[in-house]
């Protein structure tokens, strides 16, 4: 149990400074380039990215030999999740003037890419564990 806690602290500490490095920069170049820095929702973005990817990777994370075959499909469904949050809290904010612009796009998908990697790195590493064990 040990050894789990340690898995999803360092996922979170990657997670987490990492999003947080990238808001500080996406902010920053927004602000440089005389853009508003925390428009087009991307507080919210950034605080909903890294809610979804800390729950499904430590769901993914706990129910790992359970549902050792369905990992994959689950991982997708995470994304899916994503996708339709996006489409219900963001996408009507964003098309509101009947576009969206590549700021509003960027508000949400920088933080979306960011988590995913993680997400991505860390549940690769889990399945690699998971086959080591079972080889």
């Amino acid at each position: 149990m040990k050894h789990n806690r340690g898995v999803i602290i360092r996922f979170l500490l990657w997670l987490i400074g990492s999003l947080v490095l990238f808001f500080f920069i996406h902010t920053k170049l927004l602000s440089i380039y005389d853009y508003l820095p925390y428009d087009n929702l991307i507080v919210r973005s950034y605080w909903i990215n890294a809610l979804l990817a800390a729950v499904i990777f430590i769901v993914l994370f706990l129910f790992r030999y359970r549902l050792k075959n369905y990992i994959g499909f689950l991982f997708i469904a995470g994304s899916f999740i994503k996708f339709t949050l996006f489409f219900i809290i963001f996408y009507p904010v964003y098309r509101a003037d009947g576009e969206m612009d590549t700021l509003e796009f960027a508000a949400f998908f920088v933080p979306y890419l960011i988590s995913l990697l993680i997400e991505t790195i860390f549940t690769a590493k889990m399945l690699k564990k998971l086959d080591d064990k079972t080889t």
